[in-house]
């Protein structure tokens, strides 16, 4: 009898969108409206766009973690308290064996040409990062993940030391870079996606 593979899973971090809660600083600059249609328009977006049941399993990490309803039945994983690596920590837990990629919602851009190239670059390498342009990462994928329980030990998370953090606690193993993305964190970030200059570049 064959054995079946190992299923892959991509996971989409992300805050319920609300009114007044998340995207603060891009709220800050151009106001709790029209964050949260971002948001909201971002979510759907990647959602829709990524959705590949033959290929991969997809998944939503929510925040807050109840209630989950927004994130579909079936697919809400709640993310829990701490830091940004003890909730992605949390939620690679949880998931079943396999391959693991996983995106924040706030890198619209994101197709499923880089998720493949994500799950391909895992085929010879034990982590695969997709670089944001501020010195953090748009993406993150771990072939075991877990063979990397400290993979966020230390991590100075939102700052330009976020990616090099993560790799010292990788060191020798196997590592791939995908093409650098920005996140939409402020006005300018959404201003360039709206008139089609959003990187990656």
């Amino acid at each position: 009898m064959a054995v079946e593979p190992r299923r892959r899973h991509l996971v989409i971090f992300a805050r319920r969108p609300q009114y007044g809660v998340g995207k603060r600083r891009l709220a800050r600059e151009i106001g709790d409206l029209a964050a949260l249609r971002f948001a909201r328009r971002a979510l759907s977006a990647l959602r829709r766009r990524l959705a590949d049941g033959r290929r991969w399993t997809s998944w939503i990490a929510g925040s807050p973690d109840r209630p989950l309803d927004w994130a579909g039945a079936g697919c809400g994983l709640p993310q829990g308290g701490g830091d940004l690596g003890a909730r992605m920590g949390r939620v690679l837990a949880q998931l079943p064996p396999g391959p693991v990629v996983i995106i924040g919602a706030d890198t619209p851009g994101v197709g499923q040409r880089d998720v493949v190239a994500a799950f391909r670059a895992l085929g010879a390498a034990d982590a695969v990062f997709g670089p944001a342009a501020d010195g953090g990462y748009w993406l993150i994928g771990l072939r075991r993940p877990a063979a990397h329980p400290d993979i966020f030990r230390d991590v100075r998370w939102s700052s330009p030391d976020t990616l090099a953090d993560t790799m010292r606690n990788l060191k020798g193993r196997r590592v791939a870079m995908l093409a650098i993305r920005e996140d939409v964190d402020d006005a300018g970030a959404l201003a360039r996606l709206q008139t089609g200059d959003f990187r990656p570049w």
